[in-house]
């Protein structure tokens, strides 16, 4: 069965380039869109859907608050929040809503359907440089409520997966991951699988949020 995507954004043009991109997909076909939040809100309840492609800003209500709604209900779609350059803080928040990750407007086709690719099978589709960049710019402007009932759920990792935890937050891969502890790369998806089990994290974008919020990694990746 085809990826089935959703396509949200104000610009029309937009829409039209990205359902010419999708549609050359043997593995992909567009099957609803829409122009606003409240819109999309609207045409997910009759559609079936894999992934959302979200735009940030736009009327009505925003790409952030729909991701919140959208992921807020049993067994959502995957949504990919695009973005800008300028608007990486409405990107970050996107993220925490319960997005899968986020990407430029302006990314090459193959980038983005291999993203939608990975979103789909349930993969994150943070770039490490961009995840980086992004945190070491925003992480200051994170809220510092709730941070103590957090910090006891870290409790619940072996030291081996805080470690871990620490190198995902500071934005590296899982091959770098075991290059760095001397591991095979198999054993570090596996470490992975239980910090969001044990967080109860859906993500590896959920690990690096939850890692900054927490003062576990701070702005710059220094670990707290």
């Amino acid at each position: 069965m085809p990826i089935r995507v959703m396509l949200v954004d104000d610009q029309a043009l937009l829409r039209t380039g990205f359902r010419m991109v999708l549609a050359a997909q043997p593995d992909m076909e567009v099957v609803a869109e829409a122009g606003d939040g409240v819109e999309a809100l609207q045409v997910l309840r009759g559609a079936e859907v894999d992934v959302v492609l979200m735009d940030v800003r736009m009327p009505k209500l925003d790409g952030v608050e729909t991701t919140r709604r959208i992921c807020s209900d049993p067994n959502p779609p995957k949504v990919l929040i695009l973005t800008t350059f300028d608007l990486d803080e409405y990107a970050f928040s996107g993220l925490k809503a319960g997005a899968s990750g986020f990407m430029l407007k302006d990314v090459p086709p193959g980038e983005l359907l291999t993203a939608i690719r990975s979103v789909h099978s349930g993969d994150a589709v943070v770039a490490p440089s961009t995840t980086r960049r992004l945190l070491d710019r925003f992480a200051p402007l994170l809220p510092s409520a709730g941070k103590e009932p957090q910090r006891k759920e870290l409790e619940r990792l072996t030291g081996r997966e805080r470690e871990v935890m620490i190198l995902v937050a500071q934005g590296l891969s899982n091959g770098e991951i075991a290059a760095r502890l001397v591991l095979s790369e198999a054993t570090v998806k596996t470490h992975v699988g239980r910090i969001l089990t044990k967080l109860g994290l859906r993500d590896r974008v959920q690990v690096v949020v939850l890692a900054y919020e927490t003062g576990v990694v701070r702005a710059g990746g220094q670990q707290g």
